[in-house]
């Protein structure tokens, strides 16, 4: 069976006669211009999810193959015996402890594996994946697990395995040069190394042998080895290079302390129109196959849509929300979502969001929930309200720990039976028309029709779907049609066609619940539990805004909402006592079985900020705003380039990683900067004098840093273009509630402040009653603490709206502050 590559992962790159074009395109840089143009190429339209893309674009065919062994949760091998054990089987990493048994004499990134490359004279292989990655699994299984390359790979190399999502920082040195090169790159990474750790040559996934005239991974050991051996000085020199122009590209500074005054608003509508061209009017998205659930990209529409609308745009503010609900809507009819469990996976690998690649990842649950959130907010319509429900009870079902820690990801790739020797791809969310027919029983057939099941199987709506018959006799479900259509067909009131549905999925779920389940990475990232906070602090109260009565259905719970601020506060709390420094106010970046080695990064610091000023927002205590305070003042202690503008990803302290990048591109993860400017605009309106100043003056240099990217290639950086725009507004609207905290009336008063989607407005709210309270404010910005003292009332909520330095006469009724807030 052939195999199939994506456009970026074609072993072909990686030959010895590569290397010279290495030079020849470095050495022809004088300037940084060239390269920038490479990097900002890899960010536009045709390559802007390569930089995040976790898998390649094609699923590879299933095929026989013994995939590597996944021990328990806990990765215990007491009852096992192992032919072999190396260094990684000592790491907490699941990816790692994944190789723990391999042939290959694997290091983990550290000193002892660079000591031993300098000792042995010996370049470095560089092996970067993670533990859900698909493409990861079969390099193991074809490579990692054979002993002629493991002996190849042991007698010339030293072997470094790296989690990318325990060391981003590292991912992203090596990553950011094969895409300065390629265009574009993805998981699993394999680069070359000098012992000084510079890069020689790099590429992604290899398979074993020479095939359809491209060099496998054996014959380009050797060619590497036989380079290493002949042109050592040439590899060496290029490298070095490399590195010295990719840091000038990439550390871009700002002599200017703002941006020009044009830009915010350009920046949004050329990122606007240019999704507006790229648009799918018949499946929803933005782009072709394969469609990936960017949230940025609908934050962006959204925003330019309320914008738009400000400025008696209608016309442009309806067609943008239009594209994102009708986006939101095929999304969630499609297979990337999870009807049966739900939450949604990585992306679909054709057009009409049908079959999807099964990853689940904490990121896109995140956000997603935020956009469907908004979706409400916008519209009213529970329908997206219950699919932030949906998302938000897989994640409490599925991805919690005991202390309130939530998980990283699900694994594409599960056995289909007990005892099978063999993982599949989607093994676990797949079935027969059989088996649907033996399972939901009486509606077995009103369920076949909704979902399109057929005993043929049905990935056969697009050419991409399913090319080479991997899912023959297999169904992924889709609805292809509405609801109301649906019930209609079958002559039912649609309340009793959603109970029929509901009951039919929770049957299917029971028993897909008895499957071997997908590898489940345990591991806590600080930045993703960042934006799930965020997401959980923000459907406690919006969802409040759903009508008395509401029914929902399976996987739904329909929790009270209040629960979703429990269930981020806990994660909040876990974060800060095993991932927070109190001494050195210093953040890790992750959690297994203890702290991960790997410092806090920048995204760690930006995400968590921002799930703390939601959690404050949206009605948790001021103490969350107060940690979220003490961390800007590390980040930027940390991070911030104080004379050149923008944030570093990295602190610079560690000397094995070669480069500090000013990260900027909004992709599957908003960037770090785009997160930052908005945390700072927020920051800035709820603190006074000299500190409200700084901030905005910090966040106005570090989109300055930026303003070539903002008018060159703004659909790169969506975030960041509302983020320019959220600053350049003159005034910020403030709405401030002063009231007992404990009290109904004011969940009711914070939710009526949050009801509209508005995100230039900041709620501060303070309890006149609690001395501690009154006191954060009165260090923090006196005119609070003054607006509190001002409107106490022993047995009301009292709200106040502020802008442009003037406030509204203040109102008690959650209606009136809805009211006022619409005008």
């Amino acid at each position: 069976m052939a195999w199939r590559f994506a456009p970026f992962l074609q072993p072909s790159l990686l030959t010895i006669n590569i290397n010279p074009q290495f030079s020849t395109i470095f050495a022809s840089a004088k300037s940084s211009s060239m390269l920038n143009k490479l990097l900002i190429s890899s960010s536009s339209s045709s390559f802007r999810y390569l930089c995040k893309s976790t898998k390649p674009f094609f699923r590879q065919p299933i095929r026989v193959l013994p995939m590597a062994e996944q021990q328990s949760s806990s990765f215990s091998t007491s009852s096992q015996t192992h032919k072999h054990t190396n260094r990684l089987a000592s790491e907490h990493s699941p990816y790692l402890l994944q190789h723990a048994h391999n042939p290959v004499d694997w290091y983990p990134w550290g000193e002892e594996a660079f000591a031993e490359a300098r000792k042995r004279d010996v370049p470095i292989f560089l092996s970067i994946g993670y533990s859900t990655c698909h493409w990861c699994h079969v390099m193991e299984v074809e490579s990692f697990e054979d002993e002629e390359v493991a002996k190849l790979l042991n007698d010339w190399f030293v072997s470094i395995k790296v989690d990318r999502e325990e060391r981003p920082d590292v991912d992203k040195v090596y990553m950011t040069y094969v895409q300065a090169l390629y265009g574009g790159g993805g998981w699993p990474l394999s680069a070359f190394l000098s012992p000084d750790l510079k890069p020689l040559m790099g590429g992604t996934y290899f398979p074993p042998e020479d095939k359809y005239g491209r060099p496998g991974f054996k014959t380009i050991l050797r060619k590497v080895k036989e380079a290493w051996n002949s042109k050592r000085d040439t590899l060496i020199q290029s490298g070095a290079f490399a590195i010295e122009q990719l840091s000038e590209a990439l550390a871009a500074t700002s002599t200017s302390n703002k941006l020009s005054d044009e830009v915010p608003q350009t920046a949004l509508r050329k990122c606007a129109d240019h999704l507006a061209e790229s648009y799918d009017s018949k499946y929803g998205g933005f782009g072709s196959a394969p469609k990936f659930p960017r949230p940025v990209e609908m934050q962006l529409m959204l925003y330019n849509s309320k914008r738009s609308g400000e400025t008696g745009n209608s016309g442009e503010a309806k067609n943008a929300l239009k594209m994102v609900l009708f986006t939101l809507e095929c999304m969630a009819r499609g297979g990337i979502h999870d009807h049966v469990g739900g939450g949604f996976h990585r992306y679909s690998v054709d057009e009409c969001w049908h079959v999807p690649h099964f990853e689940k990842m904490l990121y896109d649950q995140g956000q997603l929930v935020n956009v469907y959130l908004d979706a409400f907010s916008i519209t009213k319509d529970v329908y997206y309200s219950s699919l932030s429900r949906d998302i938000l009870d897989y994640l409490r079902r599925d991805m919690i720990g005991p202390s309130g820690e939530i998980y990283s990801a699900e694994d594409a790739d599960s056995y289909e039976s007990e005892g099978a020797s063999r993982k599949k791809e989607g093994a676990f969310y797949v079935w027969t028309s059989t088996e649907v027919d033996n399972i939901v029983g009486e509606h077995a057939t009103l369920v076949k029709d909704h979902y399109y099941i057929k005993p043929s199987g049905n990935c056969d709506l697009s050419r991409k779907s399913d090319p080479h018959n991997e899912f023959k006799d297999k169904n992924v479900l889709i609805e292809r049609s509405s609801t109301s259509a649906m019930a209609s067909k079958h002559a039912l009131p649609v309340e009793e066609y959603l109970d029929i549905l509901g009951n039919a999925r929770r049957k299917l779920f029971d028993v897909r619940s008895k499957r071997p389940r997908p590898h489940l990475d345990d591991k806590v990232i600080v930045s993703w539990n960042g934006l799930v906070i965020s997401s959980l602090a923000r459907a406690s109260k919006i969802l409040k805004g759903e009508p008395e009565g509401t029914r929902f259905y399976f996987p739904v719970t329909g929790t009270n909402p209040k629960e979703y601020m429990d269930v981020a506060e806990k994660a909040t709390y876990f974060i800060r006592k095993h991932l927070y420094n109190e001494q050195t106010r210093r953040l890790q970046h992750s959690f297994r079985n203890g702290p991960s080695k790997a410092p806090g990064f920048l995204d760690d610091y930006a995400f968590l900020i921002a799930g703390l000023l939601d959690l404050y927002e949206f009605g948790g205590s001021v103490f969350w705003l107060g940690w979220a305070l003490k961390l800007q003042e590390i980040q930027d202690e940390l991070f911030l380039d104080k004379t050149g503008g923008g944030y570093f990803n990295t602190t610079g302290e560690d000397p094995s990683v070669l480069l500090r990048v000013k990260e900027d591109h909004d992709g599957a993860e908003p960037s770090g900067n785009s997160v930052s400017v908005i945390n700072l605009v927020k920051l800035a309106s709820m603190v006074a004098g000299e500190k409200s100043k700084l901030y905005r003056e910090t966040a106005e240099h570090v989109l300055a840093v930026f303003e070539k990217r903002l008018k060159d290639a703004a659909v790169a950086v969506p975030l960041m273009c509302c983020a320019a725009d959220m600053l350049a507004i003159p005034s910020r609207k403030q709405v401030v509630l002063v009231g007992v905290k404990s009290s109904e009336e004011f969940e009711n008063m914070v939710a009526a402040a949050h009801a509209a989607y508005d995100p230039n407005k900041t709620v501060i709210h303070i309890d006149p009653t609690d001395a501690e309270e009154v006191a954060f404010w009165e260090e923090t910005n006196g005119n609070i603490a003054l607006m509190a003292k001002n409107n106490a009332a022993a047995d009301k909520v009292i709200a106040l709206v502020c802008q442009n330095f003037t406030c509204s006469p203040p109102v008690s009724d959650p209606k009136a502050l809805e009211s006022l807030l619409s005008q």
